[in-house]
């Protein structure tokens, strides 16, 4: 087996130093590192990444060998790999099995590259590794000790396999920590979203009508950044508490029919299939731009977009126009993948912090659990939750109040 299968080695001086910058800003990840490297609580251990191949996950895989392991990292998505990053980790030993814009069996040959270095952790975002380990590679399942899901996708599948009792090994749903998905999905998503969005078609976005369709929490994140920058912003939803809230927070809310033919922008952020399809692109103006911030690029019909099309052509790097039969155009930014990665750098270094904080405790929560663990979906503790909290408000120069013991008497007592 190879130690690497990336796209050129020499590339890795301009990763090093991605990863070099993201590192001066991840202090809650720079104080782990350091107990990691003191206690080495994965010595020995193999652990296996597929996450978005940039430069903080590249950081959060050094942060993990520091502790000891022995790591193999792949991608989570085949354009948001970042070849002079995977250079990088891979000229450090570390075994990594990515590039970018990787076809569909390539994506999965690494996939499987990293399952044959035996992992017995798991850091997964999207759920590709535990799937295989659940089919095609059902035989190492008994290898496992546990894993970690990083995205709301995943934790879905997670949540299907475990409601059918079928988990074959422990896994901890990170996305659930308050830690993650109330800074990571919202802000993290918010700021991101649209700075690849920006970017990418170099156009204002103050004026134009904003479709959200979802109103999760990285919904909320795209939808409050939209308003900020001046967009007359309109929600899609399916939930109705979360439509009430999205009317309550200020939002027009409608059908998604009716969004169709007044959006400029759409960007599709629920984790579902078909999100926008045939019936809303015959709907919509001309010059309507189309976006997602979902995993996998089955929100946006990518068949049914092109079925309709006359014409297409790349307008400019990451946009794909598709001229319909009546003269109307639409374009696709980055394929319908995640825009924020596939066309952008991804979240913040400073909110990517805390999310990976969370992974690389939950990854050693898993390690000293080994054996008392079931085969079975786990939220990560209070715990460890708290103390990313803590350590991030540390770093911030911000200091906060302690119960007194008479308080959190009170706060326990019924009698009182």
């Amino acid at each position: 087996m190879p130690d690497h299968i990336v796209r050129n080695l020499s590339l890795a001086p301009g990763g090093r130093l991605k990863i070099d910058w993201v590192r001066a800003y991840m202090p809650v990840l720079n104080a782990i590192r350091a107990e990691f490297e003191r206690d080495r609580p994965f010595e020995g251990l193999r652990v296996a990444l597929s996450i978005h191949l940039e430069a903080k996950t590249a950081y959060l895989a050094e942060v993990i060998r520091a502790g000891g392991a022995q790591v193999a990292v792949t991608g989570s998505n085949p354009l948001s790999t970042q070849d002079d990053v995977a250079a990088a980790l891979a000229s450090t030993g570390i075994n990594v099995y990515a590039w970018h814009n990787a076809s569909d069996q390539e994506y999965q040959e690494h996939l499987l590259h990293v399952l044959d270095t035996r992992p017995q952790v798991v850091i997964d975002d999207g759920g590709d590794l535990v799937h295989l380990l659940h089919t095609e590679r059902r035989d190492q399942a008994a290898e496992v000790i546990g894993g970690c899901e990083e995205t709301t996708t995943g934790v879905r599948r997670l949540e299907a396999l475990d409601r059918e009792k079928r988990l074959l090994f422990p896994m901890l749903a990170v996305n659930n920590a308050f830690c993650k998905f109330l800074f990571d999905n919202r802000y993290g998503t918010g700021e991101s979203v649209w700075s690849g969005i920006m970017r990418t078609t170099n156009l204002v976005i103050a004026g134009k009508n904003v479709v959200v369709m979802g109103y999760g929490w990285c919904g909320k994140g795209i939808a409050m950044r939209a308003k900020g920058l001046g967009a007359r912003v309109i929600v899609c939803e399916v939930d109705p508490i979360r439509a009430i809230e999205a009317c309550m927070d200020g939002y027009q809310v409608m059908s998604s029919a009716q969004a169709a033919a007044a959006g400029d922008i759409f960007i599709t952020a629920t984790g579902c299939r078909d999100v926008l399809r045939r019936s809303h692109f015959n709907s919509m103006k001309n010059g309507a731009i189309l976006a997602n911030a979902g995993h996998f690029d089955v929100e946006i019909n990518k068949p049914e977009l092109a079925a309709l099309a006359v014409e297409r052509r790349t307008a400019r790097q990451n946009v794909e126009q598709f001229t319909m039969s009546d003269g109307r155009s639409v374009y696709l930014l980055a394929e319908g993948r995640l825009v924020n990665l596939a066309a952008g750098d991804g979240h913040p270094a400073e909110i990517m912090d805390m999310s990976f904080a969370i992974q690389a405790l939950s990854a050693r929560y898993i390690k000293e659990n080994a054996g008392t663990l079931q085969k079975k979906l786990y939220q990560v503790p209070k715990d460890i939750d708290c103390r990313v909290a803590l350590l991030k408000l540390s770093s911030m120069g911000v200091e906060i109040d302690h119960l007194t013991e008479e308080q959190e008497t009170y706060m326990c007592e019924w009698r009182e």
